[in-house]
């Protein structure tokens, strides 16, 4: 009986030591014993885009490279919520990741608005070059550090922008007093009044709708989202103004980037530049296919002189400030 009041008292001092110890933990030592991580991407497009089919990409080289320890999640069609709102749930240490742009980060580093900025460049080619600069990347560790997001990378081209309207647009004077759903961020804003319309921030997936009920009288998309969306069936007129080339970036916490392992770190730069090249590629690809698909079930599509919409937008660069940002950018692009 001595024996075994003997082995008793160190045994129960055991379990109370491991009930200590696993109290005491917070969820994110748990998460550290448990080496699994779960990142949420959220986007407003749709299945058939080349953005989700580039993250689809991410999460396959992700997981296959992790072993399953980073399991990607991807949620389209805007069923997280709205973007800012998950911007800032990343900032606080969310495990969210969202598909954004230099207009909607621009907001915290206002330098970066300029990537957006109407005509910076003039082909594809110019931007990526540009994107990959020490320009950019200054831009982005200032992001991180200040404002608690981290840039995997900004390589996802989504396409130039056109006009998508109700009525046929061939100079900018035809814009005048059209309603154009458009983003809510100032580079967005300034470049559709410089041409003459009215910006009217709405979410993408109330854009239908809109021009359907005659809110609006269209808007500015790529072909991609264009055709994904099916603005084509209420706004037939694409006119093709290429006034913005549009860049996307995959964007997660800085918080929740930082505790993962600097190998899995590694491992989701990587992979989203990875992605974001198939995305290009791919987009560069089809975008003849997808003007054919939209021209076969009615809608014109239209070559104009973009000459009077350069000169018209001008202004945007004055207007934001970004005379010398254009030269630091021309800078880099030889210019």
């Amino acid at each position: 009986m001595f024996k075994w009041k003997k082995l008793i008292l160190p045994l129960l001092l055991l379990i109370a030591m491991l009930i200590m110890s696993a109290c005491g933990k917070s969820p994110a030592d748990k998460q550290q014993d448990s080496n699994t991580y779960t990142l949420k991407i959220h986007m407003v497009i749709n299945e058939q885009d080349p953005i989700y089919q580039g993250y689809a990409e991410f999460k396959k080289g992700v997981e296959a490279r992790t072993n399953g320890k980073v399991k990607v999640e991807l949620y389209p069609n805007g069923v997280l919520g709205n973007d800012e709102d998950l911007l800032q749930q990343a900032m606080l240490g969310g495990n969210v990741a969202v598909n954004s742009d230099a207009g909607r980060l621009g907001v915290w580093v206002p330098e970066m608005g300029i990537l957006l900025a109407p005509y910076l460049t003039d082909n594809a080619n110019e931007m990526q070059k540009l994107l990959k600069s020490d320009l950019v990347k200054k831009w982005t560790d200032e992001l991180a550090q200040k404002k608690g997001l981290t840039v995997l990378s900004f390589n996802y081209y989504a396409g130039a922008r056109h006009f998508i309207t109700k009525k046929p647009i061939s100079t900018p004077e035809d814009l005048n007093g059209l309603k154009i759903r458009t983003p809510g961020s100032p580079v967005w804003q300034e470049t559709i009044k410089a041409m003459g319309a009215t910006p009217v921030a709405l979410p993408w997936t109330e854009t239908y709708p809109a021009i359907e009920q005659g809110v609006i009288d269209g808007a500015e998309a790529q072909d991609s989202a264009t055709y994904g969306a099916k603005i084509y069936e209420v706004a037939k007129y694409i006119t093709k103004t290429g006034h913005i080339q549009l860049w996307n970036c995959l964007v997660v916490g800085t918080k929740w980037f930082e505790q993962l392992p600097k190998e899995y770190q590694q491992i989701l730069i990587e992979e989203s530049i990875k992605a974001g090249d198939f995305t290009t590629n791919k987009v560069l690809a089809s975008e003849k296919e997808l003007e054919d698909k939209m021209a076969a079930t009615g809608a014109i599509i239209k070559e104009v002189d973009i000459k009077p919409f350069k000169t018209k937008s001008e202004i945007v660069y004055s207007k934001l400030n970004y005379q010398d940002l254009r030269q630091e950018v021309n800078k880099v692009l030889g210019k």
